[in-house]
């Protein structure tokens, strides 16, 4: 019976680091396996060394054509893909005479309504 608890400390740690480290990790690889996987001709990517580019032709799934600039094509191997390149810049729309106006108004417009 007293095995078992000098075990006990021990499991527990384990057990957290798992919840805590080794789950999390594995979902991550998983992740990024399946984006590889799933990789097509015309993804914008990332490399691990910070080169965004244009996937030109997948061969193999052993390496990958990615367009760097115009004229300026390189081959990498599919594991120094980081991530999917998405841009982040928000759209750039002119207001419309409807936003404008629900930019107008006061503090509680919202909660008490717009008064025409």
């Amino acid at each position: 019976m007293e095995s078992i608890g000098a075990f006990l400390p021990l499991i527990l740690i384990f057990g957290v680091f798992y919840i805590l480290l080794i789950r999390p990790q594995q979902k991550k690889v998983k992740a990024h396996r399946e984006m590889l996987n799933n990789l097509r001709r015309g993804d914008k990517i990332i490399t691990s060394g910070g080169i965004i580019g244009t996937v030109n032709k997948v061969a193999d799934n052993r390496e990958l054509q990615v367009q760097v600039s115009e004229n300026v094509e390189i081959k990498i191997a599919p594991g120094m893909v980081a991530d999917l390149y998405t841009s982040t810049e928000p759209d750039k729309k002119k207001p419309t005479k409807e936003n404008q106006n629900e930019k107008k108004g006061g503090l509680f417009s919202g909660l008490l309504g717009n008064k025409k």
